[in-house]
């Protein structure tokens, strides 16, 4: 079975954070401290991603097969339902997630899989390029991110005000897209793919676009019929399709009314349509 690399914090019911393709646990870092003083919070790093190991040759890493994994480590951890939280690729997950085990929430942050057939490329186009240069010109954009200037240019795509990055928040975003062994596998597994409704998920849905988000644009990578009926939109004002250090404030804020059944303040519309841990070494650093 394949570990997967894990944080936990806080107490309470449990909030489940996934991250996105090319990205490591450390993305949910702005916003844990403050879900942690109502929640237990468990940051997951998916399969081939940080520490986590990737899948073995032959199963291919679609998001249903992530969420098998992720669902497994819950069962290990005695966690029979929780609210899941997943951004990207992770929001795609947590959708897959909700069908195969209760979910008490689901908040979704930029989510994956929302396109009419094909992943747009644009958005593959993007990645692979990302992936590229951070593997093979990696130094040069560590360096480039001491400066502000550098900052913008090298994360303006993905964050909305990636100067609120401090240089070593940059510097670590790029070595997790470059240092992502599942990256290649789970980008072609899921560039002819896309998220189709199926079991009725029953609960509550959010899902939210940064009104920067310059990856998954609107009207290749935004459509939520095959979401559930009772889904609301939100939107996260000056954030782009990594929001948590855009505005840790508002995303947290976000992620609490959801998981605490509160109207979201965010919400412009409903869319159409203490166990012991097991042995598993550090957790992810």
């Amino acid at each position: 079975m394949t570990r997967l690399a894990f944080e936990r914090s806080g107490s309470g019911v449990p909030v489940i954070l996934l991250h996105g393709l090319g990205m490591s646990g450390r993305v949910w870092d702005p916003i844990v401290p403050a879900l942690a003083a109502r929640f237990e919070v468990i940051v997951i790093e998916l399969p081939g991603h940080g520490r986590s190991e990737p899948f073995p040759g032959e199963v291919e890493p679609l998001p249903a097969a992530m969420a098998v994994s992720v669902a497994n480590l819950l069962d290990e951890l005695g966690i029979a339902e929780a609210h899941l939280v997943g951004n990207s690729l992770g929001g795609w997950v947590a959708l897959e997630l909700a069908r195969i085990r209760t979910a008490a929430s689901l908040t979704l942050l930029s989510p994956a899989g929302l396109w009419r057939d094909d992943a747009p490329r644009y958005a593959r186009f993007s990645l692979r390029a990302s992936s590229w240069l951070a593997r093979h010109v990696g130094g040069a954009l560590a360096w480039s991110a001491t400066y502000r200037l550098g900052r913008l240019l090298i994360l303006g795509q993905t964050h909305g005000r990636p100067t609120r990055l401090s240089a070593a928040q940059a510097r670590a975003t790029i070595q997790a897209l470059a240092t992502t062994a599942g990256f290649d596998a789970a980008l072609a597994a899921t560039s002819h793919r896309r998220y189709r409704c199926g079991p009725p998920i029953s609960s509550p849905v959010t899902v939210a676009f940064g009104s920067r988000d310059l990856l998954l644009l609107a009207r290749q990578s935004r459509h939520l019929d095959q979401l559930p009926t009772q889904t609301r939109r939100a939107e996260l004002p000056g954030c782009g399709h990594v929001p948590m250090f855009d505005d840790p404030s508002a995303v947290a804020d976000l992620i609490s009314a959801a998981a605490l059944g509160s109207p979201c303040g965010y919400a412009a519309s409903a869319t159409p349509r203490e166990k012991s841990l097991p042995n598993y070494g550090a957790p992810y650093s």
